[in-house]
């Protein structure tokens, strides 16, 4: 069967990670979901998406399709259900579509005439882009049991001060001596070619993709994801790095979201928590405003290619959007649109040629093009969030 992953109503609620990528490439626990999704109906996916982003992530239609909506999280019941879909035939959990048989013959997908399958049980939907970090946790224990089930780990190195043994699992090729792994508060995952360097204390839930690497006498604290060829250094707790990104020196990040190639400078900081404790209000690109989260902890959103100076300070609940540069005393803004150059004292618009030169050299020092592609995608972006920046 041909599956294809697309964005549902989220996408904009899940802006800026969804500027420059679709929904189903949003990394949560230790995979995308997209990975997450092939896994488990052991098949290759593609993406609707929006059409600036279809170059890169094109989809690919047959005759006999399953659409399947990117912001819910598989798992095995929910899989055999959409692996066993036929013509004419929906699921749905209350409102919101899950997924759906579709033939290339049909001129319009009418739901009213479906035989709809109701998916009652639990399963973890990302709507918002605080559910990145909020519901790493689960996500995180739910792949862990996925990628290790009938697997043996690596063996752990003798001086590795460890608890709970059995909840860690290491890829081919990591390396970590004299570190303090905690598993007894959740799985430790550490993947191929990965490094934790001596002196870090590790407390779970927490996955350390592929090549990715902890400096030396790091603390983090559970459901943090460091993504693929990132490095994280300092404090760290309940934060996701998509992949390629640094947060690599002293300095406290906690339930934060970055995306890929992104930096965060030495002895940066973010606040998680408000000093009155009240409810951290997030800026919605959906209402053009700041929207209440429910949630008492919330630290910083920071789109791909976006970068900070040493010392930069980020009050709770701030979002970055796409290759911007922040720098300089005070703390800037709580929402720092796409494209911004500057800090406290104020912004100005950070032309997309130097933007692109970055990018270029950051690319290259992990032997990655930045290509036609990925520069469509960024014009794209910055024509898109013009409305934000003051010019």
């Amino acid at each position: 069967m041909n599956y294809i992953l697309f964005d549902g109503t989220v996408r904009n609620a899940l802006l800026p990670f969804t500027f420059t990528r679709p929904v189903a490439d949003i990394r949560v626990g230790i995979l995308t979901i997209r990975e997450k999704w092939e896994k488990y109906l052991g098949s290759t996916t593609t993406s609707l998406t929006e059409e600036y982003l279809s170059e890169k992530f094109p989809m690919v239609e047959l005759e006999e399709n399953v659409m399947i909506n990117a912001s819910f999280l598989p798992n095995a019941v929910l899989a055999e259900l959409v692996s066993n879909l036929e013509p004419n035939q929906a699921v749905f959990k209350g409102e919101e579509v899950i997924a759906f048989f579709t033939q290339d013959s049909q001129e319009e997908v009418d739901f009213d005439t479906y035989d709809v399958i109701e998916y009652n049980d639990d399963c973890i939907m990302i709507e918002h882009t605080w559910d990145i970090f909020q519901k790493n946790d689960i996500a995180l224990r739910e792949d862990f049991e996925l990628l290790t089930e009938d697997r043996k780990s690596q063996p752990i190195p003798k001086s590795v001060n460890v608890i709970a043994p059995e909840n860690i699992f290491i890829e081919e090729g990591a390396k970590l001596e004299f570190v303090t792994l905690n598993a007894s508060t959740g799985p430790i995952y550490i993947g191929k070619n990965a490094e934790i360097m001596e002196g870090s204390v590790i407390r779970g839930p927490f996955a350390l993709c592929e090549s990715g690497r902890v400096k030396l006498a790091t603390k983090v604290y559970g459901a943090t994801t460091v993504g693929p060829h990132s490095v994280i250094g300092g404090e760290v707790n309940n934060s996701v790095l998509f992949g390629y990104s640094n947060k690599g020196h002293d300095g406290f990040l906690g339930n934060s979201v970055l995306g890929e190639w992104c930096n965060i400078g030495a002895d940066s900081n973010n606040s998680n928590l408000k000093n009155n404790y009240e409810e951290v209000k997030l800026w919605s690109y959906e209402t053009e405003g700041f929207a209440k989260t429910g949630l008492q902890f919330c630290g910083l959103m920071m789109g791909d290619h976006s970068k900070c100076g040493i010392n930069t300070m980020f009050n709770t609940g701030t979002v970055v959007g796409v290759s911007s540069n922040i720098f300089g005393s005070g703390f800037p803004r709580n929402f720092v649109p796409s494209f911004s150059w500057g800090g406290a004292s104020g912004f100005t618009t950070y032309i997309t040629k130097k933007a692109f030169e970055t990018a270029r050299l950051v690319m290259m020092r992990r032997n990655v093009e930045f290509d036609e592609k990925e520069m469509r995608i960024l014009e794209h972006v910055f024509e898109e969030t013009k409305k934000w920046r003051k010019e």
